[in-house]
């Protein structure tokens, strides 16, 4: 299910926003006391409960019922995500989601002198008691991330989307947020159906191989992620006095990353004898064509070889087409 998470600076409309946003959606809002409420409220006293809402160390500590305070929440808060969507202000959310495909991370900020104005209104104090509100404030939200993963709320690399509302109202803002969550959520469902379809598709070359052992090799090729075309090509080798093509070449498999054509065989003298006829053909007639013949026992060899050579492996092949 999809995630928001909200970071905000005190005074910059960020909960006035993450209010919004979840009137607008279907997306229940989360916040650091709902959490402790929900997940905590049957596992701890009263001691404990007002000890996770005022010190960020304490989540590191341990409780008889759960273990870790902060590794529960985060295993809470996954689990949770799997069932609906959130919207998630505060308590480190955009590092405990910072991994998770289907989420959004948001800062809202605005210049200190507007968000001075607006503690002083709410709260009807001086410029100079609404500075030092401010300056808690800050002071607390960097803490509490910092202890507990060791970042800076202030990262821009934390966050898709940062908004000044100095010069966007929260209707603006709302706006812009859900703008780019349903553009993140095609991104995700389109790279999910093509991860699907290269999977049907890849399914569907294997079902073409003509028999188990290039099955078996395509499979060892894939295990060490080295790129494969199943008979890519054709090389016309022999042709009758009118031209015709009587003889053809389809070598089973092409490594573009070491363009080379590799040909399977069995043991059977027959095949080998008649394989070797057409390799040396191909050789002569297409000359710097990268091309051998990979008997089923010199699989994985051939493999090892790939890993520890590299590109190398395409100037080897080289070398032996021209003796």
């Amino acid at each position: 299910m999809s995630i928001i998470t909200i970071s905000r600076q005190m005074g910059s409309l960020g909960d006035e926003i993450a209010q919004a946003l979840s009137s607008r959606t279907d997306a229940e809002l989360i916040t650091r006391n709902e959490l402790i409420h929900r997940f905590f409220e049957k596992v701890t006293d009263f001691r404990e409960k007002h000890m996770l809402k005022e010190s960020a160390k304490f989540f590191l500590t341990e409780n008889r019922h759960v273990g870790q305070y902060k590794a529960y929440l985060e295993n809470e808060l996954m689990q949770m995500a799997t069932k609906k969507s959130y919207i998630l202000k505060g308590f480190g959310s955009q590092v405990i989601f910072s991994d998770y495909a289907d989420a959004v991370h948001i800062r809202i900020i605005a210049p200190e002198s507007e968000r001075i104005a607006r503690i002083r209104r709410q709260y009807k104090v001086s410029d100079q008691e609404a500075e030092q509100i401010l300056a808690t404030a800050d002071k607390k939200h960097k803490r509490f991330v910092s202890t507990l993963y060791n970042v800076d709320i202030t990262d821009t690399s934390l966050y898709h989307l940062i908004l000044n509302t100095a010069k966007a109202d929260v209707d603006e803002c709302v706006a812009s947020i859900l703008a780019l969550a349903d553009s993140h959520a095609v991104k995700i469902r389109l790279s999910q159906e093509s991860k699907a379809q290269e999977a049907i598709d890849h399914q569907t070359i294997f079902s073409d191989f003509k028999n188990p052992s290039e099955a078996e090799f395509a499979r060892v090729l894939d295990m060490y992620h080295i790129d494969w075309k199943y008979e890519p090509k054709t090389f016309p080798v022999e042709w009758d006095a009118e031209g015709n093509v009587t003889m053809a070449f389809s070598p089973d498999f092409y490594l573009p990353k070491f363009d080379t054509y590799l040909e399977l065989t069995t043991m059977n003298q027959k095949y080998v004898t008649a394989k070797n006829r057409k390799l040396k053909k191909v050789r002569e007639l297409y000359p710097g064509t990268n091309v051998r013949i990979v008997y089923k026992k010199d699989f994985m060899s051939l493999i090892e070889r790939f890993k520890m050579f590299g590109n190398d492996f395409s100037a080897e092949a080289n070398d032996e087409s021209k003796t």
